[in-house]
């Protein structure tokens, strides 16, 4: 990092808002999944208060990549922080007294300007990795490690702070105090954002967004199935199977069963974010060509299949053993955990290195606009296999969603005049 003095600050101070912010983005997951689970909404029910959000992303990505085009990162920062602030003081004026249906819509809206934060925050911060980052010696990929693999230990973390928040000061008081929280940290890079981060150029068309590189699009194809696979159990799936097996509906088993599930989500993605972060030390990347690294994103995407489909035979099998599949899924997930944030990375670092500097944003918020369409199709089909065929239909539909990410990255080429990165 010492190659780079003078991009360090602005990367600090991204960094700095980008974990403030999946910390709130961790939190309020958690909150709407287990407060309405408790109001006795279905599987598919919890999943559609999920599907506005990631189809927000979707927009979001492409037009965000412009928006950062033509008026610079630090303002698509900012609108981020300020529309999240925006959203968590709406969730305030959710009535219990209202219809399910008009709660249901009105939490939709609500996590659907979420979703539009998160993809201006996430599109920003990695952007400016690419721009910022030293060009040798691996920089790129440590750099976009500790940003990517961080951020995500901190939403785990969010997770945990949103079950314990849910069970000591109910809904109301959460996000108000997560808004607090968020309101004084975009004060704070307000007033002492560091230079670096780039100013928009005027002629930034917006049919840029789509991009003209294979490698950019088979990559994007990839991470749809990719984060696909991890939503589908992840979202609805595992948090209600967790909940029937440790809660008898009292109160006091709800809250135990809160802090048990938000502790085993949050303890999830730390693990997932510490590995990301530490991926290029366990790749050796510094000592490895592109062509090398590209082989390992279809390697290691192999190696990820295999978890959700023994799981998958493993819940078929049990028959009313709950304690043993519960300690199956317990081990095996955190094991998906570990090498789903292996292939992340790889994928984090080549989105960087495929595309060009004059157009990050761009790229990026197409990547990204992939990765949120994975979300969506794994949010949609979480709650809709658990409800079709519980937990065996939600392991097996993640197995054949990974197999069909590692089979799209045999696409991916590296150029004839590669470099050690």
């Amino acid at each position: 990092m010492t190659q780079r003095p003078d991009g360090l600050p602005a990367y600090i101070a991204v960094t700095a808002a980008y974990w403030a912010f999946m910390l709130t983005d961790g939190a309020l997951r958690m909150l709407v999944l287990l407060h309405f689970h408790t109001l006795g909404f279905s599987p598919v029910q919890l999943a559609y208060l999920f599907v506005l959000y990631e189809i927000a992303g979707m927009v979001t990505n492409l037009a965000a990549g412009w928006i950062a085009a033509r008026f610079g990162l630090a303002a698509t920062l900012y609108a981020g922080l300020a529309l999240q602030i925006v959203a968590l003081l709406a969730l305030t004026q959710l009535d219990p007294q209202w219809a399910m249906s008009v709660s249901v819509a009105f939490v939709m809206i609500v996590q659907g300007a979420s979703g539009v934060a998160k993809d201006l925050a996430k599109m920003s911060s990695k952007s400016a990795v690419k721009l910022l980052a030293p060009a040798e010696g691996g920089g790129l990929f440590r750099w976009v490690a500790i940003l990517t693999g961080s951020k995500n230990a901190v939403k785990g973390i969010g997770f945990l702070f949103g079950a314990a928040l849910l069970a000591t000061l109910g809904i109301n008081w959460a996000v108000l105090l997560m808004a607090i929280i968020l309101a004084v940290v975009l004060g704070a890079i307000l007033a002492f954002m560091p230079v670096g981060l780039p100013n928009g150029r005027k002629g930034a068309k917006f049919s840029e967004v789509y991009s003209n590189s294979a490698n950019v699009n088979w990559l994007s194809a990839a991470r749809v199935f990719l984060f696909g696979a991890r939503d589908v159990w992840f979202v609805v799936g595992i948090p209600i199977y967790f909940y029937a097996v440790l809660s008898d509906g009292t109160e006091e088993a709800n809250r135990a069963a809160f802090f048990m599930i938000g502790t085993f989500m949050a303890i999830w993605v730390i693990l997932y974010g510490a590995v990301q972060a530490s991926a290029p030390k366990i790749l050796r990347a510094s000592e490895r060509s592109e062509r090398d690294l590209i082989r390992a994103a279809r390697d290691w995407a192999a190696v990820l299949f295999c978890i959700p489909a023994i799981l998958t035979v493993a819940a078929l099998l049990s028959t009313g053993a709950q304690a043993w599949l519960t300690f199956a899924l317990v081990i095996g997930l955190l094991l998906f955990g570990a090498i789903f944030a292996i292939n992340s990375s790889l994928h984090s670092y080549l989105i960087l290195a495929f595309t060009k500097s004059e157009r990050v944003t761009m790229d990026i918020g197409f990547y990204y606009m992939a990765n949120a369409a994975g979300r969506l199709i794994g949010t949609v089909l979480s709650g809709v296999t658990y409800q079709l065929g519980g937990l065996p239909f939600v392991l097996g539909t993640a197995a054949i969603m990974i197999g069909l990410s590692a089979l799209i990255s045999c696409k991916l080429t590296a150029p004839t005049n590669e470099a050690i990165l």
